[in-house]
């Protein structure tokens, strides 16, 4: 089953855990050294196999991202980036989820579907460009497919894997109990494969801003993507460099909140410092499957 890192499946951490300061300091100061790196190459224009002759420095940079704060293209761009991200990858969860479990619990749409979606998953999402040019009336809605494209697939394939892995023994308690076949599919199956379908949710997101972005440059008429290859052709090179920063934030922000909704969602299962873990044991399973039908234990 396919499943986020620090769920189902993760080892867990071996050895003495740190503090949480000390993760903390660890982290922010593997970015400072970093940016500090990055401030000396710039500044004194070092010239070895890499070329910082024309890279702009952190100061530079951080000026620039200041100034486009207080301007209203700027967040103009964000809004559309983050709307576009909103509606494909929305619509992509949803239909990933539904035609994922359909391929893994009925022969009939798997046999249907199942060819066509393995000739088409190989395909890059940048590469419907042409086509989402000829079939919308545009360019916006084109974005949209696009985003809808980057993460449908990834879903899609975790949600049918996370299904078929399921253990059969939630299943076979609940219908001994009388449950139906949606009284399962809502109480057990979508429940238990939940870790592995958030996994793709992650990755779905991800590739999402990748092909959003590309799409922005390519045929995009706002957006962070287009102000970002605007930057690049007149030479912006700090402008470049914050519509870079601006796509990294946006991305986290959009990961956590799929992260977030996860924790929500899978909040039943046993945790440990790393994450969830589905229960263990027959017993563990004949009282949750009690539960989801509506049972005592």
């Amino acid at each position: 089953m396919s499943a986020p890192a620090g769920t189902a499946g993760a080892a867990p951490w071996t050895g003495p855990r740190p503090a949480p300061w000390i993760r903390h300091a660890r982290r922010t100061a593997a970015v400072l050294s970093a940016l500090a790196l990055w401030q000396l190459l710039a500044q004194f224009r070092v010239h070895l196999w890499l070329r910082f002759s024309q890279f702009p420095t952190v100061t530079e940079t951080a000026r620039e991202f200041a100034r486009r704060l207080g301007t209203g293209a700027y967040w103009q761009d964000v809004s559309e980036s983050l709307t576009r991200i909103v509606g494909g990858f929305a619509l992509a969860a949803v239909l990933g989820v539904a035609v994922g479990t359909a391929l893994a619990r009925s022969a009939l749409a798997f046999d249907l579907l199942g060819p066509l979606l393995e000739v088409l998953r190989p395909i890059p999402a940048i590469a419907l460009v042409p086509v989402a040019i000829l079939l919308f009336p545009s360019n916006e809605q084109g974005i949209v497919f696009i985003t809808f494209a980057a993460a449908f697939f990834p879903v899609t394939v975790s949600t049918r894997h996370a299904v078929r892995a399921l253990t059969p023994v939630w299943e076979e308690a609940v219908r001994t109990m009388g449950a139906g076949r949606w009284r399962v599919l809502w109480s057990v199956v979508l429940p238990g494969a939940l870790p592995g379908i958030l996994g793709g949710l992650s990755v779905g997101v991800g590739v999402s801003w990748i092909c959003v972005i590309s799409a922005e440059m390519i045929s995009g008429e706002y957006g962070v993507g287009y102000r970002t290859w605007q930057d690049y052709t007149v030479l912006d090179y700090p402008g470049v460099i914050v519509g870079m920063a601006t796509i990294g934030l946006l991305g986290r922000l959009t990961s956590t909140g799929v992260e977030l909704l996860g924790r929500r969602l899978t909040r039943w299962l046993p945790r440990t410092a790393d994450g969830p873990h589905p229960p263990a044991g027959g017993r563990v399973r004949w009282r949750r499957a009690r539960a989801l039908s509506g049972g005592s234990s």
